[in-house]
């Protein structure tokens, strides 16, 4: 078996980690630039920089398990990995398919992880793996399909609680009437890519929260579909309301933006009163 196998040169935590280190960079950077400011921006709600900051905060705190476990010999398999991913990135950059460029870095990062510390450092930061994937755009066809009825689910809820506090609002389809202003309630505001990255910020929770029992668990990653629905239909709710009172300019401009960052807070605050809900009715057993 040793034939197949090779050893790094000694220290490959200081040495060989700053090296791999600026090759993914050298790698990222160029795709992230694109993915947020350049041609593949429209693909981008602006949260991605969130989650890849997350991640990279996630991984840090991993970096003194990583680095206490042994080195190991490199065998070809990481190496073939290591191949197939920059083949594939090479692929993905120069025919711009985005998702495949994305998800060849995501290749190379686990060969890069595996070449240094085996197979056994995957199972160390699995869920940072797991969390990365939110990362990566969604199907353009499960968009279409999936965030039409989204959207007319959110402007019927939000129209009808504002009609019974006595805004003069109605809505037909996904445009919303409060007074002389009419709203359209966009894929941003009320759709599956914002209730995907509320998902991932849920299980971000349930993964600092470090609770044992698997009901817990999976119970709030369930809870976090609905919540997060609940929080666009507070966001769009917000938005209208300031238009009303404030005019069309005040609800387009800054806090049309600023409201983002409010759903944000909403969604984080009602996954933790939830959570704290599941403390209070669940057996004990079922509790941490």
């Amino acid at each position: 078996m040793s034939s197949l196998a090779f050893a790094l040169p000694a220290d490959p935590d200081r040495r060989f980690w700053g090296i791999a280190g600026l090759g993914l960079a050298a790698l990222v950077l160029p795709t992230l630039w694109d993915f947020l400011f350049g041609e593949w921006s429209s693909y981008s709600q602006g949260h991605e920089v969130l989650l890849l900051a997350a991640a990279g905060w996630l991984f840090y705190r991993q970096s003194g398990p990583i680095a206490a476990l042994p080195d190991r010999p490199t065998g070809w398999a990481p190496i073939l990995l290591l191949v197939l991913g920059l083949t594939l990135y090479a692929f993905g950059r120069t025919q711009q398919f985005l998702r495949l460029e994305i998800l060849s870095l995501y290749v190379v990062l686990v060969a890069v992880l595996a070449c240094f510390k085996g197979w056994a450092v995957l199972r160390r930061i699995w869920f940072v793996l797991l969390f990365l994937l939110f990362v990566v755009p969604l199907p353009f066809a499960m968009v279409l399909v999936v965030t039409g009825p989204l959207k007319e689910a959110v402007s019927v809820v939000s129209s009808t609680v504002l009609g019974w506090v006595g805004y003069p609002v109605g809505h037909v389809g996904v445009v919303i009437t409060v007074g002389q202003y009419q709203l359209l309630v966009a894929e941003a505001c009320a759709g599956l890519h914002s209730m995907f990255i509320l998902e991932a910020m849920g299980l971000l929770y349930s993964n600092l929260m470090n609770y044992q029992s698997w009901l817990r668990n999976v119970l709030l990653a369930v809870l976090v579909v609905p919540l997060s629905f609940l929080a666009n239909v507070l966001r769009v709710m917000i938005l209208v309301m300031v238009t009303y009172h404030l005019g069309d300019r005040a609800g387009q401009g800054f806090l049309h933006h600023f409201a983002g960052l409010v759903l944000f807070g909403l969604a984080l605050a009602l996954i933790g009163g939830a959570d704290r809900l599941l403390g209070a009715v669940l057996p004990e057993r079922f509790r941490q």
